[in-house]
C-alpha cells in the first residue's frame, strides 16, 4: 500500500458519505466492547477455561500497549523473561529473544499457530558464535497476532522441543471477522533520541468474507524503518598477567592478576528496515469442512557501522617478540582489585621501537556491513473435516525458512603509536580511558595493521506434515480423545566461504592507508552511559572502508573458506501421540502421551584427519566429519484443573519434556593438540535437554476482570547442557594414529529449576486498574553452578485507565542478574535492568484514533560482567524511543 493510496483511502473513510453508511449499518450490527479491561477479561476466560496451566496476551491487549514485536507482547506475562540479544551482539533497543521460567531461550518452543517457525540472526556473531534455537522476535511485528498462548504445562498433542514452555503465536483468520470487509491502516512516526533520527512505519489490513462466512481472504503489509545508535564501552574480557612478564617480575604480585583484554569507546549505528507480510485464505463450504491456506514472510534489512577505539592493556603486559620472548610493557601505576587490575598507566614506548601489534598502545576498528539482513517465512496448508457427529479429522502442512546473511563484512585496523596509555575501571559505571600526548580526534600516528571481508549465509529450514483424529466420547468421566501423526525434516546449515585479507597491512610504514574526511564520534557519545561525554574519536565513513577495502583488502578466494566456523545439521523427527480429555463434577484435565523419535546428522570440520581436503587453505587442511546419532523419547504428561468453587481454581500437572541441543552445541570443528592430547569444540554426542516437570497453580476470580494468582513449578533436568570435558576418539595428525582427547565441550549435567509465580489484576474505580506480577526462580546445575538464563527475580507493574474515548498506560518491568553464557572462556553475567514504557491512545470516532508509545523512558543502560561487578564485559545506552501514529480503520 503507497503512501498515495493510504491517504486515499483515509479521506474516503472520513468522508460524510462514509460516516453515514456507517452509521446505518451500525444499526444492525452486534456491539462489541472493546478497550484495555475488555481484552483483559478475555484473557483471563481464556486462561480459566483452559485445561493446562497458560496465559493469554489477546490482539486488543497488544493495541493498547507500546509493543512493536510479539516478544514486547509477552514480556508481561508472569514467568517470562525477554532479552534484546541472542548472543554475540551485546543487546540493541529492540526485544528479540524469549524464555519461560529463568531458563534459556533455546528452552522455549515458539510456534506460529502451532508449527515450527525458521529463522535467522542479522549479527555477524550470532551467525556463526553460539547457533542456538530460539527465534528472532525482531522479525515477528506485534501487527501479526491475534493471540500469543504461553503454554508453560505440556499436553501431548503439542509439538515436542520447549523444555521450559513454549509460545504459541496465533494469527488472525478471515472468517473470524465480524463484518463482511475490513480495513485497516495505521500509520507511525518513530522517533529515536540517541541517534536523533525520525522514521515512518506503516501496517495495513484488508479482509473480506462472502455473506455466507464461507470463504475470506486476508491480507495484511507493514513496512516498519528505524535507525539505532548504541554507544557502549566493551572490555573484551580478562586474561592473567603471565608469571614471567616484564611486569610481573618487576611486582611479582601481579602474577596471576586479571588484565582486561581491551578497555573499548565502541560506537554502533544501524538502519533497520523491516518489510512484509501475510495472506490467509479460508475456505469454509460447510459446517463439517474448513480448508485454509496462509503465507508469511518477513525480511529485517540491517545495515550496520562498528566503529572501536580501544588499549588493550593484557595483550601490552603479555607481549612476546617473534622469538617467543617476553616483551611486554610494565606499567608506572596500577591499581589491583578483587585480583583485577583495574587501572594501570603505561608510559609510551621509545621513539624507534620495532612494530608489534601487542605493544600497540591503541588500536582502531572500523566494521561496515552494508548488506546485513535476516529473514524469515512459511506456508501452511491446513484443515480439518467432521466425518461424523463424533469423529472430526484434521492435518496440516508446510514449509519454512529463515535466512541469516552477511554478505560483506568489511573491516580496517589501524594500530597508533607515540602515545601512552592510562585507565580506570569503575564497576559497571563508565570507565576512563586516554592516550596521553595523542589528539583521539585526529587521525595520526596510524598504521594499517590489518584489514578483512567476510561472507557469511545462515539457513534453517524445516518441512513438516502433521495429522490428527479427535473422537468425541462423552461417557462417564472420558469427554474425548486425540491421537495424532507428525514428521519434520529440519535442517541449519552456517557457511563461510570467504574470508578476505589484507596481505600489505603489516603495521609499516608502506601500509596503505585510507582517506579521513575529519569525521568523529558524535560530541555527546556516551553521555548516556553516565558521567557525560567520553570523547570525540576520529573514525571513518563507510564509504572511505569500502574503498580502501575495494583497493587493498584482495586476499581471498576459496582457499579462504574459514571451515572452523562452518556447521550443518540435519534432523528427522517423527512423533505420534494419543491422550483423552477427562471431565466430572468440578474437574477436568487430560493425560496423553506423546512418543518422539530423532534422527540426527551432523557435519563437523575436524583438523587434519588421514585424507585431508583444502591444503592450500589458510586455515590448514581438514576432513569433514559425519556423525549419526537416534534416539527416541517417550514424553507422559497430566493436566487437572479442579473448580474448588465458582471463584477458585486450582491446576496441577506433571509432564515429561524435551529440547534438542543447540546446533553449535552438537557442531563445531575441534582444535586439537596431539602433543597433550587435549582440544576444544562441539560435541556430536551430546543428548537433548530432557526434564521432568511439576506445576500448580491456584487462581481467585475474586471479581470481573480481577485475578490473584500463586503457582509453584519445578524442573528436574537430568541432561541440562553446560561446559565440561569429554572424552573423544580423534585422529591424531602428527602421530597418524587415533587417541583419545580431553576435548573441553559442551556437556550434559544434571540440572534444577524451581520457583514461584505471584499474580494479580483488577479493575479499579473510575477506570483505573491495575497489573502485576512477581516471577522467583532458582536454577542451579549439579556442580553448583546457575543455569543458564536464572534471573532470581522478574517483576512486572501496570497501571491503567479508560473511558470512552481516552486510554493511558504505564508499564514498568524488572528483570535480576543473570547468567548468559561463556564470554572469551569466563562465565558472562547481564546485571539487573528495568525498563518503563507508556502508551496513549485517543478515539477521534468509530474509524480513527490517535497513538502515542513511548519505550525505554528511565534511559536503561545494558550492563554485563565476568566472575564478578569489577570485570564489566560490556555497557550500552540504546537511548528511548516515541512513536506518534494514527490509526483508521473501515
Amino acid at each position: 500500500m503507497t503512501a498515495t493510496a493510504a491517504l486515499a483511502w483515509l479521506a474516503a473513510a472520513a468522508s460524510p458519505g462514509a460516516q453515514a453508511q456507517q452509521a446505518a449499518a451500525g444499526a444492525i450490527q452486534e456491539v462489541v466492547v472493546t478497550g484495555i479491561r475488555a481484552s483483559l477479561q478475555q484473557s483471563l476466560n481464556q486462561k480459566r477455561n483452559s485445561d493446562s496451566v497458560v496465559d493469554v496476551v489477546t490482539a486488543e491487549d497488544i493495541g493498547k500497549l507500546p509493543d512493536k514485536n510479539v516478544a514486547d507482547a509477552v514480556q508481561r506475562v508472569p514467568g517470562v523473561n525477554i532479552s534484546s540479544a541472542s548472543g554475540g551482539d551485546g543487546g540493541f533497543s529492540e526485544n528479540d529473544r524469549v524464555s519461560i521460567r529463568g531458563t534459556s531461550p533455546s528452552l522455549t518452543q515458539t510456534l506460529i499457530n502451532g508449527h515450527a517457525v525458521g529463522t535467522g540472526d542479522w549479527f555477524v556473531s550470532d551467525q556463526v558464535g553460539t547457533v542456538g534455537r530460539s527465534v528472532s522476535f525482531a522479525l515477528l511485528p506485534a501487527e501479526i497476532v491475534s493471540r500469543v498462548t504461553v503454554q508453560k504445562s505440556a499436553q501431548a498433542d503439542q509439538v515436542e522441543g520447549g523444555v521450559a514452555g513454549a509460545v504459541n503465536i496465533e494469527t488472525r483468520k478471515p472468517l473470524a471477522f465480524k463484518q463482511a470487509l475490513t480495513a485497516e491502516l495505521a500509520l507511525q512516526a518513530i522517533y529515536a533520541d540517541l541517534p536523533g533520527r525520525t522514521d515512518p512505519q506503516i501496517s495495513g489490513l484488508v479482509n473480506w468474507k462472502n455473506e455466507a462466512n464461507s470463504l475470506g481472504v486476508l491480507l495484511q503489509l507493514f513496512s516498519q524503518t528505524r535507525h539505532e545508535r548504541r554507544d557502549g564501552q566493551e572490555f573484551f574480557g580478562y586474561t592473567p598477567i603471565a608469571a614471567g612478564s616484564p611486569a610481573a617480575l618487576a611486582y611479582p604480585e601481579l602474577a596471576g592478576v586479571l588484565a582486561p583484554q581491551g578497555v573499548n569507546a565502541a560506537l554502533f549505528e544501524q538502519t533497520r528496515k523491516r518489510r512484509g507480510g501475510s495472506i490467509d485464505v479460508q475456505l469454509k463450504p460447510n459446517a463439517d469442512l474448513m480448508l485454509d491456506i496462509n503465507g508469511f514472510i518477513s525480511k529485517l534489512d540491517a545495515a550496520n557501522y562498528n566503529r572501536s577505539f580501544y588499549s588493550q592493556p593484557a595483550a601490552n603486559l603479555n607481549a612476546v617478540d617473534a622469538a617467543g620472548k617476553q616483551v611486554g610493557s610494565v606499567p608506572s601505576q596500577y591499581l589491583v582489585r578483587n585480583n583485577t587490575l583495574v587501572s594501570a598507566v603505561f608510559p609510551a614506548a621509545p621513539a624507534g621501537a620495532a612494530y608489534n601489534a601487542q605493544l600497540a598502545p591503541a588500536l582502531v576498528d572500523q566494521i561496515y556491513r552494508p548488506g546485513s539482513s535476516s529473514s524469515t517465512a512459511y506456508v501452511d496448508v491446513n484443515g480439518s473435516y467432521r466425518a461424523n457427529e463424533r469423529l472430526r479429522l484434521s492435518g496440516s502442512a508446510g514449509y519454512t525458512r529463515g535466512i541469516g546473511e552477511t554478505p560483506v563484512d568489511l573491516g580496517y585496523s589501524a594500530a597508533l603509536g607515540g602515545t601512552g596509555v592510562s585507565y580506570q575501571m569503575n564497576g559497571l559505571s563508565p570507565a576512563r580511558l586516554s592516550f596521553p600526548g595523542l589528539d583521539v580526534s585526529k587521525f595520526g600516528n596510524a598504521v594499517s595493521a590489518a584489514g578483512w571481508g567476510s561472507n557469511v549465509k545462515t539457513l534453517d529450514t524445516e518441512r513438516y506434515a502433521q495429522a490428527d483424529a479427535e473422537l468425541s466420547i462423552g461417557n462417564g468421566i472420558w469427554e474425548l480423545a486425540k491421537a495424532g501423526l507428525r514428521y519434520a525434516a529440519h535442517h541449519r546449515n552456517v557457511a563461510w566461504p570467504e574470508n578476505r585479507s589484507c596481505p600489505r597491512c603489516d603495521g609499516s610504514a608502506a601500509a596503505p592507508l585510507p582517506v579521513w574526511d575529519g569525521s568523529t564520534y558524535p560530541a555527546n557519545y556516551g553521555s548516556s552511559l553516565g558521567g557525560g561525554p567520553l570523547g570525540r574519536y576520529w573514525q571513518l565513513s563507510p564509504a572511505a572502508v569500502l574503498a580502501w577495502a575495494n583497493q587493498y583488502d584482495n586476499s581471498g578466494g576459496p582457499n579462504s573458506r574459514n571451515w572452523p566456523a562452518e556447521l550443518d545439521v540435519r534432523e528427522k523427527n517423527m512423533a505420534a501421540y494419543a491422550m483423552v480429555n477427562l471431565a466430572g463434577e468440578q474437574w477436568r484435565g487430560n493425560v496423553g502421551v506423546r512418543v518422539v523419535r530423532t534422527r540426527q546428522t551432523t557435519l563437523t570440520n575436524v583438523p587434519g584427519g588421514p585424507h585431508p581436503i583444502g591444503q592450500n587453505n589458510v586455515v590448514g587442511p581438514y576432513t569433514p566429519t559425519v556423525a549419526e546419532h537416534s534416539y527416541t523419547d517417550v514424553l507422559p504428561s497430566a493436566n487437572f484443573k479442579f473448580d474448588l468453587s465458582k471463584t477458585l481454581v486450582a491446576r496441577v500437572a506433571v509432564a515429561k519434556t524435551m529440547a534438542r541441543a543447540d546446533y553449535s552445541a552438537l557442531v563445531g570443528a575441534v582444535n586439537l593438540n596431539d602433543q597433550v592430547l587435549t582440544g576444544s569444540g562441539g560435541n556430536p554426542d551430546l543428548k537433548p535437554v530432557r526434564s521432568t516437570n511439576y506445576d500448580a497453580t491456584l487462581e481467585w476470580y475474586f471479581a470481573p476482570k480481577a485475578l490473584l494468582s500463586v503457582g509453584a513449578f519445578y524442573m528436574d533436568m537430568k541432561s541440562y547442557v553446560t561446559f565440561g570435558t569429554a572424552s573423544v576418539v580423534y585422529y591424531n595428525n602428527t602421530f597418524k594414529k587415533s587417541n583419545t582427547y580431553a576435548i573441553q565441550s559442551p556437556t550434559n549435567i544434571a540440572a534444577k529449576n524451581k520457583g514461584v509465580e505471584l499474580g494479580y489484576q483488577q479493575g479499579l474505580w473510575g477506570g483505573f486498574g491495575v497489573v502485576g506480577n512477581y516471577t522467583y526462580t532458582d536454577g542451579k546445575a549439579a556442580d553448583g553452578s546457575p543455569v543458564v538464563g536464572s534471573s532470581k527475580s522478574t517483576y512486572n507493574a501496570e497501571a491503567y485507565y479508560e473511558d470512552e474515548r481516552f486510554s493511558a498506560r504505564l508499564a514498568y518491568t524488572y528483570r535480576s542478574s543473570f547468567l548468559t553464557g561463556l564470554f572469551s572462556s569466563s562465565p558472562q553475567h547481564v546485571n539487573g535492568v528495568g525498563n518503563l514504557a507508556a502508551s496513549l491512545n485517543y478515539k477521534i470516532n468509530e474509524r480513527f484514533s490517535l497513538t502515542f508509545d513511548a519505550l525505554n523512558l528511565n534511559n536503561a543502560v545494558l550492563k554485563s560482567y565476568g566472575a564478578s561487578r569489577d570485570q564489566p564485559i560490556a555497557l550500552y545506552a540504546n537511548g528511548r524511543q516515541y512513536y506518534f501514529g494514527l490509526r483508521a480503520k473501515l
